[in-house]
């Protein structure tokens, strides 16, 4: 019969509900609960970045001792760099490197290293910072951080024009060194330090394919790039046409140069460029030196490493100008 439904079910009686009507009593707040935070993206084993980390400590670890393994973490352009390890982080408080933070694992076995980092870093007012130890596994590649790490903030480079100005206002004769195809923090930090022994008035770096003022390069000046204004050019050539046309000598060093170290005065002012040992100079560089200086050597030996080189040239010039 037409608006008389006789299916089962059809009729609700009111005041009742489908489904539940008692609360759970608690029973599943966990459920409910977040999860915390994602881990970092090296810390998940299927994500392509904890692979690519995998695969750098494998090569890390069939690296030679001493050559292709990093003593810092992973730094963006300009940012602060990490230097991780309690070697590296010790070696770098013993030279005064300047630094923000000292991050220390909650846990970490404690030994002799460890001990005089803390000390260091507290008479020399560095934040101590102890942080759970996924904090030092984020900051690196390969978790190769032994419970410690050193935060160092970027250095702050001075503007080529400085150097020259900073030289004439003592009323003495600029003598600076340029580095030109030196990818080497070591090779940077030897030769500040050389720089700063001998009397110069700076160093300059290409703005690209050069080595930076990092952790390593400041250990290895001994704590002459703390006292020597470093600066950074946009286009190297065009700075050293720019100082040729203030008066500045520009000399390259190149161990087939037609000019000897012997004959060379150094008095005025002057611009050494030192090339790589492997590359030498770049042929617009080269190019724009007013003079090419030899180094006179009486053994078999070809060629000189590029901050020993830098060294024995400033040695000389530094000589005839106390004379």
């Amino acid at each position: 019969m037409a608006g008389n439904s006789s299916r089962r079910g059809a009729v609700r009686k009111a005041g009742t509900k489908k489904g539940q009507v008692a609360g759970s009593g608690g029973r599943r707040r966990k459920g409910l609960e977040g999860r915390g935070a994602t881990p970092p993206a090296e810390a998940r084993t299927k994500h392509p970045a904890a692979k690519r980390a995998a695969r750098a400590a494998k090569a890390a670890d069939r690296a030679p001792a001493g050559r292709g393994r990093p003593t810092g973490g992973r730094k963006p352009a300009d940012g602060p760099e990490n230097v991780l390890g309690r070697n590296p982080v010790l070696e770098c408080l013993r030279a005064g490197v300047p630094a923000t933070a000292l991050h220390v694992a909650v846990g970490t076995e404690s030994d002799d290293r460890l001990k005089e980092s803390v000390q260091l870093a507290a008479d020399a007012g560095i934040s101590i910072l102890e942080v759970p130890r996924h904090e030092l596994d984020r900051m690196s590649a390969n978790g190769m951080h032994q419970g410690i790490a050193l935060q160092v903030p970027p250095y702050r480079y001075a503007h080529p024009d400085d150097l020259i100005a900073e030289a004439r206002k003592h009323q003495e004769a600029p003598l600076l060194v340029a580095l030109d195809n030196i990818t080497d923090p070591r090779n940077l930090g030897a030769v500040v330090r050389s720089v700063a022994a001998f009397g110069g008035h700076g160093v300059v770096i290409p703005e690209r394919r050069s080595a930076a003022v990092t952790a390593v390069a400041w250990r290895t000046s001994a704590g002459a790039a703390a006292r020597l204004p470093i600066a950074r050019a946009t286009n190297l050539t065009r700075t050293l046409k720019d100082w040729a046309s203030k008066g500045v000598q520009v000399v390259g060093l190149d161990a087939g140069g037609d000019t000897s170290l012997d004959e060379f005065d150094g008095t005025g002012p002057v611009v050494v460029v030192v090339g790589s040992e492997g590359k030498g100079l770049s042929r617009l560089v080269r190019e724009n030196c007013d003079a090419i200086l030899s180094i006179p050597m009486s053994g078999p030996v070809e060629s000189l490493n590029a901050s020993v080189a830098a060294g024995v040239v400033l040695s000389d010039v530094a000589r005839r100008r106390r004379s």
